[in-house]
């Protein structure tokens, strides 16, 4: 399994540094990654490619909850496509659906379009749809390069029969990568099992403030309660445990 790639799910410059050491093959750069990713700015895109020689994905996604998006949001969307790849990136992560859960083919072709020559990830937007072997068909159909799926499942290892499905169907056409909730335990089955190449990972533990003066009570996040003296970061270690149990090394 040494030809398995590790991508890892990023949100800061540190991340993307903690990432290529621990051996990942690529990472893909978000914001507000507690409610699902959103696009990151452009001063992080910036840092993380100037940080790091591994492939850099970024995220297109101008607000977190569904991914049936108005044309103000679309606009948003292709604004940041172009500010993605006037900055270096490598890659970009997007997902468009209809109402009806389908697709939205007619979306998602201008986008492709325009982000090329950069590759084009379809992201968990894909667990959304409504019918998984319908939806892979309109990527094949449009030209994406690459699916992040987990099966349509709360985890990648509960949808691994459904990813190993979209493997076999997808065949060379477009890469099959297993994301959702995967650690060093579980990425060799999906490989193994799931006979995906790539896998998503996140890799991250949480990080204490150095803050010595703290103020209580005063948060500015609302329905998840955070803790502001405190983040998750990606660690080293747990992506090198990954890419570990892949390679057997």
């Amino acid at each position: 399994m040494t030809n398995v790639l590790v991508e890892v799910c990023i949100d800061s410059v540190a991340d993307a540094i903690a990432a290529q050491r621990g051996g990942a093959g690529r990472v893909e750069l978000c914001a507000d990654l507690v409610r699902g990713g959103t696009t990151p700015s452009a001063g992080m895109i910036a840092g993380v490619r100037e940080r790091v020689r591994i492939p850099v994905v970024v995220l297109v996604r101008p607000r977190p909850g569904d991914f049936l998006y108005s044309a103000d949001e679309l606009a948003v969307m292709r604004r940041d496509i172009e500010a993605t790849k006037a900055l270096g990136a490598d890659g970009v992560a997007l997902g468009v659906l209809r109402a009806d859960g389908c697709i939205d083919v007619e979306a998602v072709q201008g986008l492709v379009a325009l982000a090329r020559p950069m590759s084009v990830t379809f992201h968990r937007a894909f667990d959304l749809a409504r019918d998984p072997a319908e939806a892979l068909d309109a990527l094949l159909a449009l030209g994406i390069d690459r699916l992040l799926t987990s099966g349509a499942a709360p985890t990648a290892l509960d949808g691994i029969d459904t990813i190993a499905a979209l493997v076999r169907r997808a065949g060379d056409a477009l890469a099959v990568m297993a994301g959702g909730r995967i650690g060093a335990d579980d990425a060799p089955r999906l490989a193994r099992e799931g006979g995906v190449r790539e896998v998503h990972v996140r890799g991250a533990e949480p990080v204490e403030s150095a803050m010595r003066f703290r103020r209580d009570g005063v948060l500015f996040g609302k329905s998840y309660t955070p803790d502001e003296y405190g983040w998750s970061a990606v660690r080293e270690e747990r992506v090198r445990e990954v890419v570990r149990a892949l390679t057997g090394s």
